[in-house]
């Protein structure tokens, strides 16, 4: 299983995805499930996945060479679409299609080939926007009144999303939010695991304005989940 978050706020875009896959407990793996692509100063995308491995990875290697296909048009490459809603539409066709090919095979097996994923950026002219994509192809898209979208394992980290995240939510604030999130869902879930991989995209950067890998290890993230339980404690003492 896996867990990603993706924030649409005023100021740009924060999205934190884990990397663990698990088929069992004693087969569990670590896969990247966050992807970027770039032209800076004209669009930058994100796109984090869930679900069935086999679906995400070839919707993601077929979405890559329709990018470096020579006769790529705007209705078949994300790169040269001509919206981030036509960028949504795209992934959301490849994912069908690739989903409802791999069920074909998968039935016989009894086995799942279901698969989400959450894409977003800004193109040159356009908006910051923020869609989850199910696995039919379909998609809805994060407002202003519902400034953020999960996949995978969602439930552990949305209480704090809820109480905390608005549209008018700073980088530095939504930062730690994302990290806060994910560190209930860590504990609570063993089908999400570390490393994480975070990415910030700023308001009309059109490129990616920071990207970086937390490691087990990190000892930011371990003062911050420290400090939260901490916290927490002190405030399930102080209730009445």
């Amino acid at each position: 299983m896996t867990y990603c978050v993706g924030l649409l706020l005023k100021v740009g875009l924060v999205l934190l995805s884990d990397t663990r896959t698990n088929a069992g407990l004693d087969n569990i793996s670590t896969y990247r499930k966050m992807f970027t692509f770039e032209d800076p100063g004209e669009r930058v995308i994100a796109m984090m996945t869930a679900g069935n491995l086999s679906v995400t990875q070839k919707t993601l290697a077929l979405l890559s060479e329709a990018i470096d296909d020579p006769d790529a048009t705007h209705e078949t490459s994300i790169m040269k679409a001509e919206s981030l809603l036509d960028v949504a539409t795209i992934t959301g066709e490849m994912l069908s299609r690739v989903s409802a090919e791999t069920k074909a095979r998968m039935d016989r097996a009894s086995q799942a080939a279901n698969a989400s994923m959450i894409v977003a950026g800004q193109r040159r002219g356009g908006k910051m926007r923020l869609f989850l994509v199910y696995t039919e192809g379909n998609f809805i898209e994060a407002t202003e009144d519902t400034p953020y979208l999960q996949i995978g394992e969602h439930k552990y980290g949305k209480p704090i999303l809820d109480r905390v995240i608005s549209a008018d939510t700073p980088l530095g604030d939504a930062r730690k939010a994302v990290l806060l999130s994910m560190d209930s869902t860590l504990r609570s879930n063993l089908s999400v695991g570390m490393p994480l991989d975070m990415v910030v995209i700023e308001t009309d950067a059109l490129r990616i304005s920071e990207q970086r890998r937390i490691e087990a290890n990190d000892e930011d993230f371990a003062r911050m989940s420290t400090a939260w339980s901490r916290a927490l404690r002190d405030a399930f003492t102080q209730i009445d």
